[in-house]
């Protein structure tokens, strides 16, 4: 199998409702560029070729042409067991990433493994010009640490995040919500304060508010914070 044949493979997955469906959600990539192919699927591809000399070479091959191939690699990405090969692949890949999805997807399973590592790397990331290392850093911190201690550092780093771009700032509202979900007495000063620019104020707060882990009486005093 070479990259001819997995380019193959995933046109023979293809799903053109679900292509129309999915092909709204990412108004930023041109349609053209999707093929079709649900993500379960992406996945057992993924599996199948893991470890293989084709998927070697197909790791080694960017730029990709479609987003599921993006989305593939992403994958291939995620098996990789020690974490500096993983980070130094995740380094490699993250400049192509033009979309929210396949950044959002992107959860490489050794990074657990690592948090002192991956905490200095994920600050670095959002030190990045570019938009979707941002936003893998800003995810990183929510995915992998806020389950845990909830921790300032974190989220000051969070709140100083340029916010101008707009998967960004949706990143970082994401994050607070969750942290609100989580941790609501640590993170609730950071919205009091207003500390995050007006717009990303407004979508941490909606987003906590279509919140199901957040009960209602927290829900309504967010409300008069708006």
């Amino acid at each position: 199998m070479n990259n001819e044949t997995i380019r193959k493979r995933l046109f023979e997955m293809q799903d053109l409702r679900y292509k129309a469906f999915h092909s709204r959600l990412m108004p930023n990539v041109d349609p053209e560029l999707i093929i079709g192919v649900r993500i379960p699927d992406l996945r057992r591809l993924a599996k199948e070729i893991n470890g293989t000399p084709e998927a070697e070479f197909f790791l080694q091959s960017l730029p990709h042409k479609y987003y599921e191939e993006n989305n593939l690699h992403a994958f291939l990405i995620e098996n990789i067991k020690d974490f500096n090969d993983c980070v130094k692949a995740v380094n490699g890949f993250l400049p192509y990433i033009d979309n929210w999805a396949t950044c959002d997807s992107l959860r490489p399973k050794v990074f657990k493994k690592n948090p002192a590592s991956l905490e200095k790397q994920a600050f670095d990331w959002i030190e990045s010009e570019k938009t979707y290392t941002v936003r893998f850093g800003i995810e990183c911190l929510m995915v992998y640490f806020l389950d845990g201690q909830f921790n300032n550092a974190h989220a000051e780093k969070v709140a100083a995040v340029n916010c101008s771009e707009y998967y960004v700032s949706m990143m970082v509202a994401w994050y607070f919500a969750t942290a609100l979900a989580k941790h609501y007495n640590e993170t609730l000063p950071y919205i009091e304060k207003r500390v995050l620019d007006p717009e990303t104020h407004k979508r941490t707060i909606q987003k906590a508010i279509d919140s199901y882990r957040i009960d209602k009486s927290q829900k309504a005093y967010l409300n008069t914070l708006r």
